[in-house]
């Protein structure tokens, strides 16, 4: 991934395009001096807008330690902003273990929450000073045999969810009825399980989701300690909070009601941690390209730009987001228009009826909401260039995090 570090007094503004939700907005003038200087693609990540973002879960939040976790955006910038917001770091592979140390993360402020993990990752992690990680089976808790006296485990629990963009409980987690006989067998083999972990998975709509796993792993505590087992002493409620790709998203902190309600039932003992990523990273990125060309095909207008699905747009393929695109071009004459991406396969379309004023080559599409699973999924397919990241509104001295 190319990264630039802007410099310059080129600035974003923060808005609101749906629903109170925060996205990064360039002004035309600012869009214009950025391909001057970069040329296209670009994609610009402003940290006002992760800074503003974290703050509003935080305050939806309020006794939850917040775990950034990489994979929807890995980007130094945001690990530096997040760090200065007194954030947390939930990491999954050796290179995001690699990431966090490079930006002088501590160790402490830190878990490894891949399910499913070789002893050579389990190795890295503790090396760089990471010892909780989580399991969701006794094969896996079997590999920690060898470390049990570093480390601390957290026992991941399925919840299948339907309603939701990507029920990862399909592919990670054991059933709540098993989590019992896990704790059990730890114990047997001296390993410390700590907590319990769950994700309801991704885009949820509904905050009932968690409330309802809250309360089930609630009960399981609760089984543990009747059971004369080591009380459990953290609950990590995963990530998938919303963001508003459309306009039936619900308000963060109307979105957490039912998930503080439930967290309050929790002993007072219990550390409650949240591993969010596509909604502190999904508003901070926008998307710059250039029309390379045109066409008139079925009444339509066919406008190749120089990003599409096998760029910055391939989360159109999986991930089912939904940007937010317009040109630069102001006009009450719209015609309707299809965006396709640069390269010469013809699934690469990033939208087949969007409402655009007649184009000429040249002229720049603006797409927000762009700051996850698109950079860090994007490829040179066809040899044509990953866009550019541009970093605006990053501090040049960060806050010191004590662990």
């Amino acid at each position: 991934m190319s990264v630039t570090n802007l410099e310059t007094n080129l600035t974003s503004t923060i808005v609101s395009p749906i629903n109170g939700d925060i996205a990064a907005s360039l002004s035309n003038s600012t869009v214009d001096a950025l391909v001057s200087q970069y040329g296209t693609p670009l994609m610009v990540l402003d940290c006002d807008v992760v800074r503003h973002q974290y703050r509003a879960l935080q305050d939806a939040l309020p006794n939850v330690e917040l775990h950034y976790a990489l994979k929807p955006l890995p980007h130094p910038a945001v690990v530096k902003t997040l760090l200065a917001e007194g954030a947390y770091f939930d990491l999954a592979t050796n290179g995001e273990v690699d990431l966090v140390q490079s930006v002088g993360v501590p160790s402490e402020r830190t878990i490894q929450t891949h399910p499913i993990k070789r002893d050579s990752d389990i190795q890295h992690a503790l090396r760089y000073g990471c010892n909780v990680f989580v399991v969701d089976n006794a094969n896996e808790l079997e590999k920690f045999i060898p470390y049990k006296d570093q480390v601390e485990l957290l026992l991941r629990v399925s919840f299948p969810n339907a309603d939701v963009l990507a029920d990862l409980s399909k592919k990670f987690g054991c059933k709540p009825e098993q989590a019992l006989e896990l704790i059990n067998y730890a114990f047997e083999l001296g390993i410390r399980i700590k907590g319990l972990s769950f994700h309801v998975g991704s885009q949820t709509r509904s905050g009932e989701k968690y409330s309802l796993a809250i309360l089930r792993c609630n009960e399981i505590m609760k089984q543990v300690t009747d059971a004369g087992l080591p009380a459990l002493s953290t609950l990590d409620i995963g990530g998938g909070f919303p963001v508003h790709y459309t306009p039936d998203v619900l308000p963060i902190n109307v979105f957490c009601a039912p998930i503080r309600d439930a967290l309050a039932l929790l002993p007072e003992t219990v550390r409650v941690i949240a591993e969010p990523g596509r909604f502190l990273v999904a508003p901070s990125v926008t998307n710059i390209a250039a029309v390379m060309g045109q066409a008139e095909r079925n009444g339509q207008t066919w406008y190749y730009l120089d990003d599409g699905i096998y760029g910055s747009f391939s989360g159109l393929m999986f991930d089912e987001a939904k940007y937010q695109t317009k040109s630069l071009i102001q006009s009450d004459d719209v015609y309707s228009s299809v965006l396709a991406g640069p390269t010469c396969d013809s699934i690469d379309v990033i939208t087949d009826n969007i409402m655009l004023p007649k184009l000429n080559n040249g002229d720049l599409v603006v797409s927000t909401m762009m700051g996850a699973y698109c950079s860090c999924t994007a490829t040179d397919f066809n040899f044509f260039k990953k866009a550019e990241v541009i970093v605006v509104g990053e501090e040049t001295m960060f806050a010191s995090i004590s662990a």
